[in-house]
């Protein structure tokens, strides 16, 4: 493919892409690249840092995703209602982030593709944007990319929170102010589900004000499986498509309450929030010797970011979680964090985040360098590398 030639400031002289960015008909190609080392003062057994999304390694060089992106969107002003994207990742956050073996049947197909949706605005009244395919969730203020983030580890919040979804989701815009959004979906972090029921999500985006957003989310689904694998199949299926049924398999439900605003105060000064409430049970209507009480898990987070000068910005981060019943950390126990991020931008695809973050717990639960003897606290230091390029502009 020939490179493009990119747009250069009045005076100066083009050169040639070294990689193609903008292609014909309005699409662009777009690639980053994110590493980093990180050091955890517990000197964890194995060097893994506890509840950590991303940056899950201590002591080791690491590469934390390598992505591709192809995005097409809808032009209707040049007559063209649909659009297509596709993101390949690669690195530690694929293996975090895809396939969780847990949640799907066969998570190897898809574990490299974050997302691949196709979209149609359907002319119904401003337009109504259908999407199918698999893309990243929504639920929550934090998303995938780090060059589009306040600091360069993510939250407990994005690591509970679903990180994808499979299915067809639609949004409407009833004007300049206000988006409806719905989803029917197979389920949360599931490209093929584990059970026949379809997941569902209401939802809208508010911005009152061009500084001021707010997003409000509700998400029902049903996440325990009704079958298992087996081997006895005696019809030729794919690999991996043979199940025995789990009778009476628990059909209890999931509701995610997720709450997030941004307030752009001043030209500088950037604030967020976030809140969350999640209540799952296993048994809707529990037979005798099944239980039903329902486990919780809510709080939220809170960010500040203050711009020092055109290169460099410092942000802050603090965060409260309860997890009752353990369905985040698999232990009933307040956790908390705060965490604060310099950044340096040398150049226009390329920034550097030094970071200082404090985990701690009521329960002794950070692995230490002794696995007997665990730690209510967990501190981290970490220099994150971020590199990327493309024609896409604004966040990815």
């Amino acid at each position: 493919m020939t490179p493009v030639v990119a747009p250069a400031p009045s005076g100066a002289k083009q050169i040639a892409s070294i990689l193609p960015v903008n292609l014909p008909g309005g699409a662009t190609l777009n690639y980053a690249f994110d590493g980093y080392y990180a050091y955890n003062f517990n000197q964890p057994t194995g060097r893994a840092n506890n509840l950590r999304a991303y940056d899950v390694l201590s002591n080791v060089f690491s590469i934390n995703q390598a992505d591709v992106i192809f995005d097409l969107d809808p032009d209707v002003a040049a007559h063209r209602r649909y659009g297509f994207r596709i993101d390949l990742q690669f690195g530690q956050a694929t293996e975090t982030l895809q396939g969780n073996p847990a949640v799907e049947p066969r998570p190897d197909i898809y574990r490299n593709i974050f997302q691949a949706y196709g979209t149609y605005v359907i002319p119904v009244g401003h337009g109504l944007n259908v999407d199918f395919g698999k893309w990243a969730s929504s639920l929550g203020v934090e998303g995938n990319y780090t060059k589009d983030q306040m600091n360069y580890s993510r939250s407990f919040y994005f690591y509970y929170l679903p990180f994808y979804h499979t299915g067809v989701r639609t949004s409407y815009h009833v004007n300049d102010k206000l988006a409806v959004n719905y989803w029917v979906v197979n389920g949360t972090n599931q490209s093929e589900p584990t059970n026949g029921y379809k997941d569902e999500l209401f939802g809208f985006a508010l911005q009152p004000a061009k500084s001021l957003s707010w997003t409000a989310n509700y998400y029902v689904g049903q996440e325990h499986p009704d079958a298992a694998p087996a081997t006895n199949c005696t019809v030729p299926v794919q690999p991996g498509l043979c199940f025995t049924p789990i009778n009476p398999a628990p059909n209890g439900k999931i509701h995610i309450f997720d709450s997030y605003a941004t307030w752009q105060v001043r030209p500088r000064l950037t604030l967020q929030a976030e809140a969350d409430y999640v209540i799952q049970r296993e048994w809707a209507n529990a037979a005798p010797g099944q239980s039903s009480a329902p486990s919780h898990t809510d709080g939220g987070a809170g960010y500040v970011q203050f711009q020092l000068n055109s290169r460099s910005s410092l942000a802050a981060r603090g965060e409260y979680l309860s997890d009752r019943g353990g369905l985040f950390s698999n232990a009933t126990q307040a956790l908390k964090e705060a965490t604060v991020t310099y950044k340096y931008s040398f150049g226009d695809g390329f920034d550097a985040f030094l970071e200082y973050r404090r985990d701690w717990s009521n329960q002794s639960y950070f692995v230490t360098s002794t696995p007997a003897s665990p730690s209510s606290h967990q501190d981290t230091a970490t220099v994150g590398l971020v590199w990327w390029y493309g024609g896409k502009q604004g966040a990815w």
